[in-house]
């Protein structure tokens, strides 16, 4: 057992610091300093340790941990990172009624002797991997994107449904330039056919024409014929309309941007493209489980993977009975939700895949939980490819090596669930379902009326 140097990090105060010798006694401990170099060129020789004895520990504070774990790791040390919930558990243990700074960095530092088995070396560079924190970056723009959509939404059920109907949901480029600038009924039929069929052929390179310019004044003269001249603002509308508008075109472009990015850093990233072979998976898909996974040889195990995932479930045993909840969601959401979306494809061109997922719709799981095994079985495929730098190659049941072609017309002749087991699954869950709201009938005071007999006897503050 080496020497072990705590850190408890901060993102704006000083951090704090306590090393502690091979037997978990404290050398010192209450040092302060800040990210800057010179601060830890004084802590590194107040430890006075050389850097194949000494092992950091600390907590992946928000971002702060990172240039902190560079810094250590250019000297040949070895960076420890401990989970927030595991820590704070011993952190219990350790002392019942004192929280602080100290106290954390201490228990930072015996950790080694707490639970020796909880340590794990620390590999890459976390947040400072760009392709890390673009996928990342993706993600939150598409939610933010599909925000902007469901507003829009609310706003054109206002115009009526002759609007909703010809932009359709997706809302590409030339319905939000539409939006942008003519959301106002009378401006559209101001424009008129030549204009707008112009406009439109634009803005969707001549996909949209003059049947869907006219099919749009149509909605037009809908609208203006539900409302009253006073019964609605159409210009305030629309103003509310072109603001959410250009918050999505400017969205999509920063998404077309990173796209880009993200192709080219996935290359650098994985130069033998191994995560791009697995069935389901493109180039954005790819991108984001190659930099939200990070190094797979980090992981003990492939079950460390999966649980990384957080798409295993939950376990709770107590002698011989033993129960399985829902999924953990204790790993990374964007690597979850990309292996989720890559899992839902893939099974329609893996025969393997395909013949699991139908065994579980067949055994009365929900279509999302079937999808979350194959999530499971597909990311432990590419992390047991990428390990081994071979590629992912689709199998049929008895082995024989597939192209994806060959394997999706196996699936479609071999592997499709029948639609009554679907609508059968699917009432099963709807009768659960109402009766679990029939048996917990809401009773807002104890002399309301309700549906069942009252078990408990009214006294005189009842009584009316």
């Amino acid at each position: 057992m080496g020497w072990t140097l705590g850190i408890d990090l901060a993102c704006r105060a000083a951090h704090v610091a306590s090393l502690a010798g091979p037997d978990g006694a404290l050398v010192w401990s209450g040092r302060t300093f800040f990210t800057r170099p010179d601060d830890l060129e004084r802590l590194w020789a107040d430890v006075g340790v050389d850097a194949g004895e000494l092992t950091v520990v600390m907590e992946p504070t928000r971002n702060a941990w990172a240039p902190v774990a560079a810094w250590f790791d250019r000297r040949g040390v070895k960076v420890v990172l401990v989970p927030t919930t595991q820590s704070a558990d011993l952190r219990a243990y350790y002392s019942k009624h004192t929280k602080n700074d100290r106290l954390d960095s201490t228990l930072l530092a015996r950790l080694p002797l707490l639970h020796p088995e909880g340590l794990r070396a620390h590999t890459g560079h976390g947040p400072a991997d760009p392709l890390r924190r673009a996928a990342k970056q993706r993600s939150s723009i598409v939610k933010r994107r599909t925000a902007v959509f469901a507003r829009i939404d609310a706003l054109l059920e206002l115009l009526g449904p002759g609007w909703y109907q010809e932009l359709g949901t997706d809302y590409g480029n030339a319905a939000m330039h539409l939006l942008a600038r003519y959301a106002d009924p009378n401006d559209l039929i101001r424009l008129g056919p030549a204009r707008l069929s112009r406009f439109l052929i634009r803005y969707s390179h001549g996909q949209w024409r003059e049947p869907k310019a006219a099919a749009l004044l149509q909605a037009a003269r809908q609208s203006l014929a539900l409302w009253d001249t006073d019964g609605m603002d159409f210009a305030a509308l629309s103003a509310d309309i072109a603001v959410e508008a250009e918050q999505a075109l400017q969205l999509s472009e920063q998404l077309d941007t990173l796209k880009v990015r993200l192709t080219q850093l996935y290359v650098q990233a994985d130069p033998d493209q191994i995560v791009r072979t697995a069935p389901g998976v493109g180039p954005i898909l790819a991108a984001t489980i190659t930099g939200r996974l990070g190094d797979p040889h980090r992981f003990t195990s492939l079950a460390a993977v999966r649980s990384y995932s957080g798409l295993v479930p939950k376990v709770s045993q107590s002698g011989q009975a033993e129960h399985h909840g829902g999924i953990t969601k204790a790993g990374d959401r964007t690597l979850r939700q990309a292996a989720f979306m890559a899992a839902d494809m893939a099974r329609r061109c893996d025969p393997q895949l395909a013949a699991k997922y139908v065994r579980l719709m067949n055994a009365g799981r929900h279509h999302d939980s079937a999808v979350c095994h194959i999530a499971t079985v597909l990311l432990t495929r590419i992390a047991a490819c990428l390990r081994t730098g071979q590629p992912y190659v689709i199998r049929d049941l008895d082995g024989t090596a597939l192209t994806e072609a060959q394997g999706r017309r196996i699936v479609t002749e071999q592997h499709q669930v029948d639609p009554k087991i679907r609508a059968m699954n699917a009432s099963t869950r709807k009768s659960q379902r109402l009766k679990y709201r029939t048996s917990r009938v809401s009773q807002k005071s104890l002399s309301a009326s309700t549906s069942r007999p009252v078990t408990n006897q009214p006294t005189s503050r009842h009584v009316a």
